[in-house]
């Protein structure tokens, strides 16, 4: 396992993160407990979760692996909010009074005295963007949190956040969690270019579509009945939202390219997510050891040239404008 620098700072993560939405769903306390440990072993030391997963569940699973002599100190723990976590008119959003009861309640299922990188969950319309920044700072100099980054924002909430933040001389963000696939890829748009100008750490969730680049789904063929969509129980996972001629074509391209390297269709998806520019951390998922050691295959070794770019063919959706009118121009003067 390799490990990079977490955006700007001196702090290192693995190149892979383990994401903890999991736990408390579909891996109970002791199959979470044993997939962690060989997270551990493999040398991952980047562990990412949020306050809502599963109802504070995933925390807490997390939380009681912690207090059976982890070493803290060396793991690197990141978790998130914004989504609810009651039913109250106040337990949801990025205000100060939401920001600082969530912070105490994650730092209790936990186990622990600090996060060492948290994130707000998605940009909230409706908090003043100065009232959340303050709030983080606070949590900074408190000592409840190392670091703080950003998830589902646009490049130009980024951009406004960090100039808040540097006019304030108040702690800014050091990375940001966005969506990013081969079935994913307008993130390369405006956000990976944005984040590497800025030095901010990239660390892509879904880096699997939800299973759909496992190549468990092909095209006129019913889903396994223990796969997510097989289970209809993830919205954003189902065939009327992934299901298209790209969805197929990627699919088809990963297990081609994965049959002749003799790696599966998962490890071809992601040792090309780990190759991309900007890219600190994929965080993958797992409620399996099976699936978390075919995930782990992803790293030592790469993709050479002319396999990347038969995926980034596969994978190519036409640009919108204005990206579409400027890079036609950029080439002209190239």
């Amino acid at each position: 396992m390799h490990y990079k620098f977490l955006g700007k700072s001196g702090l290192k993560v693995s190149e892979i993160a383990l994401g903890i939405q999991t736990f408390g769903w579909c891996a109970d306390e002791k199959a979470a407990h044993t997939i962690l440990d060989r997270f551990i072993e493999a040398g991952g030391n980047f562990l990412d979760m949020a306050d809502s997963y599963n109802e504070g569940q995933a925390e807490q699973i997390m939380g009681t692996w912690l207090q059976s002599g982890k070493n803290r100190a060396a793991l690197v723990i990141a978790t998130k909010t914004f989504f609810p976590t009651g039913k109250g008119p106040n337990d949801m959003g990025l205000t100060r009074k939401h920001i600082h009861t969530e912070i105490d309640n994650s730092l209790r299922r936990l186990h622990t005295d600090y996060i060492d990188l948290y994130q707000l969950h998605c940009f909230d319309a409706s908090t003043p963007l100065e009232e959340t920044l303050g709030a983080l700072d606070d949590l900074v100099h408190s000592g409840k949190v190392r670091y703080i980054g950003a998830s589902n924002f646009t490049a130009s909430q980024l951009q406004k956040a960090l100039m808040l933040s540097n006019i304030n001389r108040w702690n800014s963000f050091i990375s940001l969690q966005p969506e990013y696939s081969l079935l994913v890829r307008s993130t390369e748009w405006e956000l990976l270019p944005f984040c590497r100008e800025a030095g901010l750490a990239v660390l892509p969730w879904s880096p699997l579509a939800g299973g759909w680049l496992t190549g468990k789904y092909r095209k006129d063929q019913p889903p396994p009945a223990d796969s997510r969509v097989g289970r209809k129980d993830r919205w954003d996972d189902q065939a009327e939202q992934r299901a298209s001629e790209l969805t197929w074509r990627v699919i088809d391209a990963l297990v081609a390219i994965g049959n002749e390297r003799g790696k599966t269709p998962a490890q071809i998806a992601l040792n090309w997510l780990l190759q991309q520019p900007g890219v600190t951390s994929p965080i993958i998922g797992a409620r399996t050891l099976e699936q978390l050691d075919d995930n782990l295959g992803s790293t030592g070794w790469a993709l050479n040239a002319e396999e990347r770019e038969r995926l980034n063919a596969a994978s190519a959706i036409p640009l919108l404008y204005p990206y579409s009118f400027i890079e036609r121009y950029s080439r002209k003067r190239a």
